[in-house]
């Protein structure tokens, strides 16, 4: 899909709000079901899934999971774990050399805090396995605070939707993306809203090939519209 480059000078709150909806309405029904997604999950499991995602899907991660909390259902089970093992158990979801390192790591340290995650994003970042992505994370599925699990994908999808072009290679640094991010989940279920921009990231804002004429974001995404339109014209030359 080739970027569209129009410059806008602001987003209006009128749609983000639009854009909410959309977003809350079709995950409602049709938002992917994980483990860590469950009312039930606690904020272990749904910490260190953030830690088992990175560069891996989220289906591949999934599958694996009840195997791996059956063997560690706890911190104080990663930290007391010999590391050969600890790699060996994560092997099936591949990135183990740098995974288990990170993750006892991770896990002595918080039951040295005795398990409590500190709550300023400075000392949080800190903590080993822990960037701005599992900061982000933290702070919003332990302290309810809205924070953007900003990765590739969400990142990919709300430059599309409000042309916010051309791209940067690192998403981290993008303060404008961020800022974008931060007032669309300012108002409503920060955590749903993220699990949805994901979830339309992930079925059809694809990298390569996304299925546009699909997607419940089309009538209002800059992208959509106009790779629709490129269709239907090429369609009437035909």
């Amino acid at each position: 899909m080739k970027a569209i480059c129009t410059p806008r000078k602001s987003i209006n709150a009128d749609r983000l709000s639009r854009l909410r909806r959309k977003l809350l309405t079709w995950f409602a029904s049709n938002g992917r079901q994980f483990p860590w997604r469950n009312a039930s999950a606690s904020p272990y499991v749904q910490l260190v899934v953030e830690v088992l995602l990175q560069r891996t899907r989220a289906e591949m991660v999934a599958a694996f999971l009840p195997r791996f909390l059956n063997e560690y259902p706890e911190w104080d089970a990663l930290a007391e774990s010999s590391l050969p093992k600890l790699s060996a158990d994560l092997q099936p979801i591949g990135l183990w050399r740098r995974r288990a390192p990170l993750l006892q790591k991770l896990a002595k340290e918080l039951v040295r805090r005795e398990l409590t995650w500190p709550q300023d994003r400075g000392e949080l970042e800190l903590l080993p396995a822990v960037g701005q992505y599992v900061a982000n994370a933290a702070l919003l599925f332990i302290y309810g605070e809205p924070h953007p699990l900003m990765d590739a994908s969400m990142a990919r999808l709300l430059r599309r939707y409000f042309a916010m072009f051309p791209e940067k290679q690192d998403i981290r640094y993008d303060a404008a993306l961020h800022a974008l991010a931060y007032r669309l989940l300012r108002r409503g279920d920060a955590v749903a809203l993220n699990w949805a921009i994901l979830d339309v990231a992930a079925c059809f804002c694809t990298l390569h090939n996304p299925k546009c004429a699909e997607c419940p974001l089309k009538r209002s995404c800059d992208q959509a519209r106009s790779a629709i339109s490129v269709v239907r014209e090429s369609c009437s030359r035909a």
